[in-house]
């Protein structure tokens, strides 16, 4: 028997407080990906999506039980979003208007090779329509800041629009990546009003003006 590695415990990463935001360095990370557009209530491309990655994650965290003696829960799916308008997450929350990148995260201990193989074995009966779609790459996020969001998706506006408006100013920092969520709770089996979710924001510090020379 091997001791089975469970992310969302032991990872700083997959930690964040209910009712306040907590700033956090983000290490370099590696995740299955596959990207999309539109709504994901009615996109057929996202439930394409989620049905072709986790075929992938089963292989590589059997595949690293077996091999390498290393087994793991699948960490919980994540998803970048963004629109060229981000007023369509805190106000309109047109959600024809996203565009986003489904994640899963693979352990550092995973190599190219073992992702090829799985690859190859989801693909092997029943292939998954989107399955040449999916990517192993490298996330860069550095300086974030999170917070837990407990309810529906359609109630997240007004923590983010707390977090843009309020938080990142008072602290002075800025937006600079794609906003991020991970999702604790399976969306498909837990009501909305239970629903658990990181909410995730990377940030700069904002620029400080060069002082103006004399004369």
């Amino acid at each position: 028997m091997t001791d089975k590695t469970d992310f969302k415990k032991t990872a700083d990463v997959y930690q964040a407080p209910r009712g306040r935001f907590r700033v956090l360095d983000v290490p370099d990370m590696r995740y299955l990906m596959i990207d999309g557009d539109g709504d994901p209530n009615t996109s057929p491309a996202f439930t394409t999506a989620v049905e072709a990655l986790y075929p992938v994650a089963y292989k590589l965290k059997f595949a690293s039980k077996r091999h390498l003696g290393r087994d793991y829960v699948v960490p919980p799916l994540e998803g970048l979003w963004w629109a060229e308008d981000m007023a369509a997450f805190t106000t309109s929350r047109d959600k024809s208007r996203w565009s986003w990148t489904l994640l899963l995260m693979v352990p550092d201990w995973v190599d190219r090779a073992m992702f090829d193989a799985a690859l190859g074995q989801a693909g092997a009966r029943n292939k998954p329509a989107r399955l040449d779609d999916i990517r192993l790459a490298p996330l860069s996020e550095g300086r974030c800041v999170q917070t837990l969001h407990v309810g529906s998706f359609d109630d997240e506006a007004t923590v983010l629009a707390q977090l843009h408006d309020e938080f990142l100013r008072a602290q002075g920092l800025r937006m600079t990546g794609k906003h991020h969520e991970i999702y604790l709770s399976d969306f498909r089996r837990v009501a909305p009003e239970k629903q658990r979710t990181i909410l995730r924001q990377p940030v700069t510090a904002e620029a400080v003006p060069a002082p103006s020379k004399p004369g």
